[in-house]
């Protein structure tokens, strides 16, 4: 199965209730993991010092009543019946949120785009008319576009919530495993399970993180049935627990349970939210993995399944402890004390593999906002691994895999416990759901046309809520709430740095682009010997010549008689289709035989492997060859250097154009193509398979011949090497930021990704300072 071709047709997943029904089956083991498992810390962390279980039950129930309506509101209500349709094509998460905002106004980061990328088919949603706003939605889209405060503000906003999802992806496996394993201190003495506990949760996350390369779609079928099973599991225990021990706890669903807890414990209950908010742990993965699913299929899963299934797991535990006063100790309060004493060992071995799932879940969405980040230059380049053929989001990138390993290690290690653990987890939880609410509110607006009161009753409602737990979070800073502060405030640094130098540099290209006079004032030899090949400069640069290339010129003694600018680009949206991957001009006359192609991808696109990315790079230059004359594709004018570009497939979709092949056999004719062939035989030949066009031109023919020979010659990679550097009489803080913050994360990132697998001997570097 070609996977981009899949992903560029991108079928909609709908019709049939039996897909449907399939696909929310599926969800519950890549979507529900980290929230299913969230009975297991939630009633500890909650009691662990702020509040005492009394006789009257009136903290217990008040714990059970904000529980069930805060997974009510949050969950169900949010994420299911409106977050849920903010979708970005299909997309979810931050960063989904914030790209439909860089499209409906002009405030994205990306510093080189272009109007040919409204062309897109996925730039516009749902058929929605850009140009058609009410008048809220003018005045903001007006206001945002002209002011840059607000424009880093949204930047800021959509980089901290991806920080946050970063250190959930720290806390979360840690504090899913140790409270799973933590089941064994009811079957051992006091003080013993504590020297188990922490070595058994450091082996299994350790495990968890060593098989991440080999990917999740090997046993990624068993993920739904272990949630399943969880879910059956705690739904049951919960049921057993209402039934023999208190069948009334059904009326501490009565909000009038969180007056009567608000009142009696006031700052301890206040402070208690902390860990309550631990109850919608894993919500935001609903929105974040929409792209795998279905709108329909995640809310049938929650709204069928998980959500009853938790609300009873947590009546359960209730209706136990309503019972249970003043246990031997505090550790007693928690999930394992109300499983029967005789199941408690298997139960204890399903919630190992549920945390194991959730963790999973969590880790591969850590990847994933990471992989975004970078491809909207918010983010170091990094190695991704594309651990699936079929599954489109199955990514390991080793460096995070590792950091994220040695982290979780040193936190279950550091704290040891569930309660700080639930301290530091619950703010990140948090944080990420203000994010959101923040940005959907803004979404209402400038995205669906909705009023300003509609917005505003969003945030007030929901954003008071989280503000709420915040607040209560915040206040823990000292007992474990401090570590995805500092994980975030670190990560946010490293992304901003990046994001500030390479803009930077983006603006240094732009304002030194060498004239167009220059080049005609070369000739088409460009004063130097062309030789066979085809040599591809890489630039960021979507327009003009780059002032490096004057730099290869003036150093090189001979040059490529086919040379090529290559951008590769991202774009905000979530998928760039096939069929609308490159843009090709000419830069110069034709005889000087200089092309500008641009890579257009998506933020949530494969890159594919270096030998099919020349293959395709290659072809949409034949093919806009071929069709320049006829004019069969659509052309853009670009505006600042008249240079007309060609919107052209990848060759898999040149169903009717120019096809390439490369090996050493024979092809026979047919009566539908016309093969033009290189009349020497070289080493690899490379044959052009041309549609019969009457109107095709001995020109373009004789282009295609010279593009074929060079391409059996071979391709040579040109970069240049920069060093960025803060121009004489910067400030201080630009200084160390250029000159030692972005230098150090450029010296230990990965360059472009097509260079990643290019041999060495192909590879030509030209070192060039860069003052900004």
């Amino acid at each position: 199965m070609d996977l981009e071709s899949a992903i560029g047709g991108h079928p909609i997943k709908k019709d049939s209730w039996r897909a449907v029904l399939t696909l929310a089956y599926q969800s519950l083991g890549v979507v529900y993991g980290d929230l299913s498992t969230s009975p297991l810390y939630v009633y500890k962390s909650t009691f662990a010092e702020d509040i005492q279980h009394s006789e009257t039950n009136e903290e217990i129930y008040g714990v059970l009543s904000f529980v069930f309506w805060t997974l009510t509101l949050i969950p169900l209500i949010k994420y299911v019946f409106i977050v849920l349709r903010a979708d970005d094509n299909g997309e979810g998460g931050t960063f989904a949120l914030y790209s439909l905002l860089c499209r409906h106004a002009r405030v994205s980061s990306l510093p080189n785009c272009q109007l040919a990328d409204e062309d897109l088919s996925e730039y516009t949603i749902d058929g929605v008319d850009l140009t058609n706003k009410n008048t809220c939605g003018s005045r903001l889209k007006s206001t945002l576009e002209k002011h840059r405060v607000l424009q880093r503000v949204l930047l800021v906003l959509a980089l901290i919530g991806a920080c946050m999802v970063i250190g959930d992806g720290v806390l979360t496996p840690a504090i899913s495993v140790f409270s799973a394993v933590s089941g064994l201190e009811l079957s051992m003495v006091k003080e013993q399970h504590r020297y188990v506990e922490v070595p058994v949760a450091c082996a299994i996350l350790v495990f968890l993180f060593a098989i991440q390369h080999y990917g999740t779609h090997r046993v990624g079928f068993l993920f739904a049935p272990v949630v399943i099973t969880w879910l059956l599991c705690i739904s049951a225990i919960g049921l057993y627990n209402i039934f023999y021990w208190n069948p009334h706890v059904y009326r501490a669903l009565s909000p009038y349970y969180m007056y009567k807890f608000l009142k009696k414990t006031q700052r301890g209950g206040w402070m208690s939210l902390g860990g309550i908010l631990l109850c919608i742990t894993g919500s935001e993965a609903m929105f974040a993995d929409l792209g795998h699913f279905s709108q329909l299929s995640i809310k049938i899963a929650f709204s069928f399944v998980v959500y009853p299934s938790l609300v009873l797991a947590y009546m359960g535990q209730a209706a136990y402890l309503s019972q249970h006063h003043g246990a031997e100790s505090n550790y007693r309060i928690g999930f394992y004390v109300s499983v029967p004493e005789k199941i408690r060992l298997p139960v204890l071995v399903i919630a190992i593999l549920a945390a194991v799932v959730g963790s999973q879940a969590v880790i591969t969405g850590t990847f994933s906002i990471i992989k975004q980040c970078s491809s909207l230059g918010c983010f170091p380049r990094v190695k991704i691994v594309h651990t699936s053929s079929k599954i489109h989001g199955q990514i390991y990138i080793p460096e995070i895999n590792w950091m994220l390993m040695f982290l979780c290690l040193a936190i279950t290690v550091g704290f040891r416990d569930t309660k700080r653990m639930g301290n530091a987890s619950g703010l990140a939880v948090i944080t990420v759901m203000l994010v959101t609410t923040c940005l959907m509110s803004v979404v209402i607006i400038l995205c669906w046309h909705k009023s300003f009161l509609f917005a505003i009753a969003f945030i007030l409602i929901f954003g008071s809520i989280e503000s709420l737990y915040f607040s209560a979070s915040l206040i823990k800073f000292r007992e474990g709430a401090w570590v995805p502060i500092a994980l975030s405030l670190i990560f946010l640094i490293v992304m901003y740095v990046w994001h500030y130098g390479t803009r930077k540099k983006y603006e240094f290209d732009v304002q030194n682009k060498v004239s167009i006079n220059w080049l005609l004032g070369l000739g088409p030899s460009l004063g130097i010997v062309r030789v066979r090949g085809i040599g591809l400069i890489y630039t960021e640069l979507v327009s003009g010549i780059p002032a490096i290339f004057s730099h290869f010129v003036t150093n090189l003694p001979a040059f490529h008689q086919v040379l090529v600018f290559l951008c590769i680009k991202s774009v905000p949206v979530p998928h760039v289709r096939p069929g609308e991957r490159f843009l090709v001009g000419r830069v110069g006359p034709k005889e000087y035989r200089l092309y500008r192609c641009i890579a257009r991808y998506g933020y949530r696109d494969i890159h594919k492997d270096d030998m099919e990315f020349e293959k395709d790079l290659v072809c949409s230059i034949a093919e806009f060859i071929r069709s320049e004359r006829a004019e069969t594709s659509v052309k853009l004018e670009d505006i600042e250097e008249s240079e007309r570009m060609t919107v052209v497939g990848t060759s898999s979709t040149h169903v009717d154009g120019v096809r390439m092949c490369e090996d050493e056999g024979e092809t026979a004719e047919t009566s539908e193509v016309r093969e033009i062939k290189s009349p020497k035989k070289l080493r690899k030949r490379v044959r052009f398979l041309v549609p019969e066009s009457p109107q095709m031109e001995m020109e373009a023919r004789r282009e295609l011949q010279e593009l074929m020979e060079a391409r059996e010659a071979g391709m040579a990679f040109i970069m240049g090497h920069s060093y960025v550097k803060a121009k004489r009489g910067s400030g201080l803080l630009k200084k160390v930021v250029i000159n030692y913050g972005y230098d150090f994360l450029r010296r230990n990132s990965r360059g472009p990704s097509y260079a990643w697998s290019v041999p060495h001997a192909s590879t030509l570097e030209v070192g060039m300072v860069y003052q900004v």
